[in-house]
């Protein structure tokens, strides 16, 4: 069984007369370190220089510096720069000031768990995993909430460790709502197992696949475009908010029929087989070698791949319906960014 904490388990004294710095103020960074200055700790962010995430950090009046400096002040650091480059800012900007009583932090244990970053031992090296995006976080703390924190612990030197992730964990929101005790290789493994076979590679191409089959069937795009990628959202807004159960309660009984006739045919016996073949890949660190090999050799693949997903008729089809549709924020990539 799974281990639950909340705010009565997690002592903000852990961290109280610590000095924390996030590196990188991005989606992660710009929100647990503000929740973090909110909640009465000291705390210093860093980034690239006069970059974008530098000068919005200057515009939320966080002290900032470069990593270099920062992880020469701080007790505390929190490392949620991009997992592609996070041994190299390690090895170039953190390493040469890891002292002992330095505690080393992650949101996701991607370079702990394949070996990329190999912190001494006589530092504690901590997990803390926001499972929600950086806006969410920041929006919930701002409301006197949170989000559900994962939390690990991969070497306590102290004896602390454990202390100190659910403090961290109490500063950022996440005991106002849960916090769950996993490890390094649980939280890196299905994190990235998630991503690939269901929340991200699963959903878009069986989005994809449905689009493409009714179109070629001689369907209008753009009914196909409402029929399989717009209405997506009014069904994992009711899984989120309550699970399948609710989900198939809020349908009508045609559609909770079908789900149940239909579902197992198309994510069927091939499609368990692959996710199987996925996993293992993820367990035995293939994935995540190939994956830094192909970022740090200049993407070639990864971009091409991006702009064939960006040119899709699907895309194309859903910019120009989504004019119509006054709700709906413009978002970067529809304006030409990225």
């Amino acid at each position: 069984m799974a281990k639950f904490y909340f705010n009565k388990d997690a002592d903000l004294k852990y961290l109280k007369n610590r000095k924390i710095a996030v590196i990188g103020y991005g989606s992660q960074g710009h929100a647990q370190s503000q929740n973090l200055k909110d909640s009465g700790m000291n705390v210093v962010v860093a980034d690239v220089p006069n970059s974008d995430n530098w000068k919005k950090a200057l515009k939320a009046k966080m002290k900032i510096m470069r990593t270099s400096e920062a992880s020469m002040w701080a007790d505390v650091i929190m490392l949620v720069v991009p997992d592609t480059i996070q041994s190299i800012v390690y090895e170039n900007e953190i390493k040469r000031y890891i002292c002992p009583e330095k505690v080393l932090m992650f949101s996701h244990g991607f370079n702990i768990r394949y070996g990329l970053i190999r912190p001494p031992e006589y530092i504690d090296v901590i997990l803390v995993a926001p499972k929600g995006p950086g806006h969410l976080l920041r929006s919930e703390y701002q409301q006197g909430r949170g989000v559900p924190n994962l939390i690990a612990v991969h070497q306590d030197f102290s004896g602390n460790a454990k202390n100190i992730a659910l403090a961290y964990s109490k500063a950022i929101g996440g005991t106002r709502a849960v916090v769950i005790e996993t490890t390094f290789e649980e939280e890196t493994e299905t994190d990235l197992f998630g991503e690939q076979n269901v929340l991200c590679g699963g959903i878009s191409q069986l989005i994809i696949s449905g689009f493409e089959t009714l179109v070629k069937a001689g369907y209008q795009p753009e009914v196909a475009y409402f029929e399989c990628l717009h209405e997506m959202k009014l069904i994992t807004d009711m899984i989120y908010e309550g699970g399948l159960s609710w989900m198939r309660y809020s349908v009508s009984d045609t559609a909770e029929w079908g789900d149940y006739y239909q579902g197992k045919n198309v994510i069927g016996k091939e499609a368990r087989k692959a996710m199987r073949e996925s996993l293992k890949r993820i367990q035995n660190g293939s994935f995540a070698k190939e994956w830094v090999s192909e970022y740090r050799s200049g993407g070639k693949r990864f971009y091409k791949y991006r702009k064939q997903a960006q040119n899709h008729l699907i895309e194309r089809i859903g910019k120009r319906l989504r004019n119509y549709m006054t709700w709906i924020k413009k978002r970067q990539t529809e304006t030409g960014g990225r």
